[in-house]
């Protein structure tokens, strides 16, 4: 096994002392800028590894940040993941990422096991039981960011704004003259889901309508009921013209239901898919879709870390909205009128 290039052996051949490589490698301290590219082409050179455990014992910091979402599967996820990632490393963190299965006991036990691990700091997402009190609790011991779940007046967090989408879309089947809308979306009591839940029934009261209480479905296994409820409700006498649901599993599980009963999209039922995924985008027909950014979801979410992170800088809480927009495709049209009146 080739012996490891201690730093000892980087300030040898860069010509300087050890305390002066110790400075230029961790930018600390008074050290000139030729000594640091001195030190850098020898750290090169000799392909030099400084050796994380000691560093961060030196600076009490791990350089690393622990991100908990509910379901690495979720395609929607994928993209918030990947760009929380690029803004951490190209500020010099690395990411542990973990699934809590939309479970309240996985979670703390998820979030012990990050703190054993010394991190820096917690991005956490939507989970069965949150409280703005266990954030808190949480940020008297570290830096921590809500990812679209609730969160108190002394904390940060991102939020997309799943209520005014709702509305929005809704209000767009409704104006097609669909009135058995069938909401389908994860959890009634996470932010996301109550949040859809309640701009549904905004939209309905805009249109002086009630709608249906049995076409609301908010399930904690919604990732897995998807299939045999839309089923269940599409063999019903009064069953839905038209399907509001999350763009993953739910969404293909909806789709799997259409087919099996012999149903169309959109000639029998129009379908509007909450996120934007590969699904809804390639799909024949293509699906409209209630779309937000989600690179700015986890670019914001690091960035309102790393404010946190940095202590020369005060870092104020502060409370992120993202906006929604539908993207209008070929999933949806106007109610047939035999469907209205049955």
């Amino acid at each position: 096994m080739k012996p490891r290039i201690t730093i000892r052996e980087v300030a040898k051949e860069a010509g300087v002392s050890i305390g002066t490589a110790s400075r230029a490698l961790n930018r600390a301290g008074r050290v000139s800028e030729k000594a640091i590219a001195d030190v850098t082409r020898a750290a090169r050179r000799l392909g030099y590894e400084p050796d994380a455990i000691a560093r961060s014992m030196r600076t009490r910091s791990s350089g690393v940040i622990g991100l908990l979402v509910s379901d690495l599967a979720n395609p929607l996820y994928a993209r918030i993941i990947t760009s929380i990632e690029s803004a951490l490393q190209a500020a010099g963190y690395a990411l542990l990422l973990a699934s809590t299965h939309n479970d309240g006991k996985r979670e703390k036990a998820m979030i012990d096991l990050f703190r054993a691990r010394r991190v820096d700091g917690l991005v956490l997402g939507p989970c069965e039981t949150e409280t703005p009190k266990y954030l808190e609790q949480l940020r008297s011991e570290l830096p921590v960011v809500a990812l679209d779940r609730d969160f108190g007046p002394s904390a940060s967090g991102v939020h997309v704004d799943h209520y005014n989408g709702a509305v929005q879309a809704t209000r767009y089947l409704l104006n097609l003259g669909h009135t058995r809308v069938a909401l389908l979306t994860p959890g009634s009591v996470l932010r996301p889901g109550r949040e859809r839940i309640a701009g549904f029934q905004e939209a309905f009261r805009e249109h002086n309508l009630t709608p249906v209480p049995k076409l609301i479905r908010g399930e904690r296994s919604a990732m897995d009921f998807a299939f045999s409820e839309a089923l269940s409700l599409l063999s019903s006498p009064e069953a839905p013209t038209a399907f509001l649901c999350l763009g993953t599993r739910i969404l293909s599980g909806v789709l799997q239901a259409l087919r099996h009963t012999g149903r169309s999209v959109p000639d029998d039922v129009s379908v509007i898919s909450i996120g934007d995924t590969d699904l809804s985008q390639l799909f024949s027909p293509s699906i409209t879709s209630l779309t937000w950014d989600l690179e700015v979801v986890g670019t914001v979410a690091a960035q309102l870390l790393l404010k946190q992170l940095d202590r020369e800088a005060v870092a104020e809480p502060e409370r992120i909205l993202i906006t929604t927009q539908l993207v209008l495709r070929e999933s949806c049209g106007p109610v047939k009128r035999a469907a209205a009146s049955a």
